[in-house]
């Protein structure tokens, strides 16, 4: 079956580029590779994407930076999280977690709610 290439919601992209470094720095293409890995190949993010989203993290102090050469010899700036980005993970999978559950709830119903449950 073909897999669908999927948009990234609001508030996504951040939960992903943190949950991609926490096992260790990456650069950019990095992140996008393993994000397009662990998606089955339903979530590509450009770089047009990635890099903003990149300084606005670095910039809350969720991530830090270091210039570092990759696996080619190419110099590569490399990201990695900061406590404080390890805790905003863990937040941002408590809510995506509950959000799926409640998304999954209404999705799953077999029959409406009872008229007096709707009012």
């Amino acid at each position: 079956m073909e897999t669908a290439k999927l948009e990234f919601l609001r508030g996504t992209l951040d939960a992903l580029i943190l949950k991609a470094l926490v096992w260790g720095p990456l650069h950019g293409y990095a992140i996008t590779n393993l994000i397009r890995r662990q998606s089955d190949d339903a979530l590509l993010l450009e770089e047009g994407t990635l890099y903003p989203a990149l300084w606005r993290l670095e910039s809350k102090g969720l991530l830090e930076a270091e210039w570092g050469l990759s696996n080619n010899n190419r110099k590569a700036k490399f990201y990695r999280l900061t406590p404080d980005g390890r805790r905003q993970l863990r937040r941002e999978v408590a809510t995506w977690e509950a959000y799926a559950a409640a998304v999954a709830k209404v999705l799953e119903a077999t029959q409406p709610p009872l008229a007096e449950e709707i009012r």
